[in-house]
């Protein structure tokens, strides 16, 4: 497919608005790095001296992983497969009762810096050091790809220079994240998460004023069966069902807010247990207006473009360009307007890298070094603001190995759900099974890992069939020009390029048995594969090799008194002991009034 056309350049107010983003998210950094002098100590300057509270830390959670990805991709996911996606809204109540109920107390009470310190703890060295391994591998391989994949979009239809944007909010990034440490990801966190709902609202608002409401855009969207919520359809091939989304969706995001250090790290170095839960559900109400704005967004591109859509007919080549590109057509008379949504999509892009490059210092710091050497905590810091900036380089340099990977970008941005998974088992054997012994443990992971990769690496060969994905139809008979691509008609030749699957034209007689059925799963169904394998592997591995024996420290598995169930009995308890020693001393005062009246 040619290279897409400009449809509109930046001008110097756009440039502008981007820019200040950038200077502000600096600034943040050298002012944490003047206040934080005294961070003497590696811990300080990585757990922000366990002083943070709710609420900054709540909008750095949701900030975290709502990377560029989710500000480019999720509109054009919704505008092709439908509204279906929302009810991710669903998966992310399980995901934070489960966090805050199951990992979290666990992780707070042991006072780690890294998550796997707890797999040292609780199963053996080599546990801890092939989980820290897999944690860096797909940090640094999904950080280069957070990074390259929004710049291609933009540049190829705003015009915006590719590598000067890359290297400019890799560098800032890297910039504060060594300079300021965890107070300063978190602080730029909060402004960063402001920025992205400010660039959405700006395009949401003018497409529903463009479109006369936004009762037209919901019945566009009904004529065009986006409004698709209730499919459940419980074939594990279909691409996104209600079951897909709320039961796989589940497992994914656990795996990221339940163990990811990237996510970890923020909720412990809140200054007590109770900040520590009440961040991670304010942090749910951040997600669900980023989802809203998002899946909304998804609506009005369809909205926009229902008789003429911009990927069919060629103006577009890729469908992660989709949002840029109405961006740059809906918002080219309001200067600076495109520039803040370009730094709505950026500010994704920093606080995910930023995010990754100060978990990579500390797994690195607390995993690799501490463990081996006898360096002092002032060392230790210095050592932490440095691998900070050798991460973030790293980072910048696998964006530029990801510009020659083409088609492996997806394969790449599936490994770090199909790496989750496994690791997600593993802690939760940990957690959830006392006789779970270190056999056990690698033995499980090592499985889960062998599953996920095997189906994941599959789907990348043998990608699913539309009949299977089911993207909704779309059109270009709207359209005021004539293209002899009929190449580009996607429910004839179902190319999806850039941040999706490339689905290629397969003879389906050449397909072989398990290409239709095991590698035709669900995306959102590798993590769960991971996850099970790895818990049962485990534990009949741990059983057979005397884990019934193992006598283990009440502190490392989950116990009944970290549970906010068991706080409301005990409460509920206390509040009936009392009611019922009132009620007694009641009695007794007019047992006592009627003894007196007689």
């Amino acid at each position: 497919m040619p290279a897409s056309p400009v449809i509109g350049s930046f001008v110097a107010a756009d440039y502008a608005v981007f820019a200040l983003m950038l200077l502000v998210s600096a600034a943040i950094g050298v002012y944490y790095a003047i206040v934080g002098r005294g961070q003497s100590s590696s811990r300080e300057f990585l757990m922000g001296g366990q002083s943070m509270t709710a609420v900054p830390v709540a909008l750095s959670l949701t900030a975290s992983f709502m990377s560029a990805i989710t500000v480019l991709a999720t509109p054009a996911e919704v505008y092709r497969y439908g509204a279906s996606y929302g009810l991710f809204s669903l998966s992310y109540v399980l995901v934070v009762v489960v966090s805050s109920e199951v990992f979290l107390p666990v992780f707070y009470r042991l006072g780690i810096t890294s998550t796997y310190e707890y797999l040292e703890i609780r199963f053996n060295r080599a546990t801890r050091l092939l989980g820290t391994v897999m944690f860096i591998v797909q940090t640094i391989l999904y950080t280069g790809i957070v990074i390259y994949a929004p710049a291609l979009a933009l540049n190829q239809v705003t015009g915006m220079d590719l590598w000067g944007a890359v290297i400019s909010t890799g560098v800032v990034c890297t910039f504060y994240c060594a300079m300021g440490g965890l107070k300063a990801v978190v602080w730029t966190d909060v402004f960063q998460v402001g920025i992205m709902v400010a660039g959405f609202l700006s395009v949401i608002i003018r497409a529903v004023v463009l479109q006369g409401g936004v009762s037209n855009i919901l019945n566009h969207a009904e004529f065009g069966g986006r409004l698709n919520f209730w499919d459940f359809d419980a074939s594990p091939l279909r691409r996104h069902t209600f079951w897909t989304i709320t039961f796989g969706g589940t497992f994914v995001w656990t795996s990221i807010y339940g163990i990811n250090q990237a996510q970890v790290q923020r909720y412990i170095s809140c200054k007590s247990m109770t900040h520590a839960k009440m961040s991670l559900y304010i942090n749910l109400l951040g997600l669900w207006v980023i989802l809203l704005c998002s899946v909304f967004a998804g609506l009005c591109l369809y909205s926009v473009y229902k008789h003429c859509d911009p990927w069919t007919a060629g103006m577009v080549s890729a469908p992660d360009q989709l949002m840029p590109y109405m961006v740059m057509d809906i918002l080219r008379d309001y200067p600076g307007l495109p520039g803040l949504f370009v730094a709505a999509a950026y500010s994704g892009t920093l606080s995910t890298v930023s995010s990754s490059v100060n978990a990579l210092a500390a797994v690195t710091i607390e995993d690799l070094i501490k463990p081996y050497t006898h360096m002092s905590e002032k060392n230790l810091s210095w050592t932490s603001k440095g691998l900070s900036f050798l991460y973030g380089a790293l980072c910048i340099g696998m964006a530029g190995i990801a510009s020659l990977m083409g088609s492996l970008l997806q394969a790449a941005i599936s490994i770090f759900g199909i790496i989750g998974g496994p690791l997600l088992g593993l802690f939760s054997l940990g957690i959830l099974c006392p006789y779970a012994n270190a056999t056990g443990g690698l033995a499980g992971l090592l499985s889960g890992l062998v599953m996920s990769l095997w189906v994941g690496i599959g789907a990348q060969f043998y990608p699913p069939l539309p009949e299977q994905s089911r993207p909704l139809g779309l059109t270009t008979h709207g359209c005021n020009f004539t293209t002899a691509a009929d190449a580009f008609n996607w429910t004839a030749s179902p190319t999806e390029p850039g941040l999706y699957t490339t689905v290629l034209q397969q003879n389906t007689a050449e397909r072989p048995f398990l290409a239709d059925n095991w590698y035709s799963l669900s995306y959102l169904y590798f993590s769960p594969i991971g996850t099970l394998t790895t818990l049962a592997v485990g534990l009949v591995v741990s059983l057979l090799s005397g884990g019934m024996k193992l006598n283990l420290e009440p502190r490392v598995t989950l116990m009944k008194e970290d549970t906010m169930l068991f706080c409301f009995y005990k409460l509920f308890k206390e509040r009936v002991s009392d009611l019922s020693v009132s009620i007694n001393s009641l009695q007794d005062v007019l047992s006592l009034s009627t003894t007196f009246l007689y």
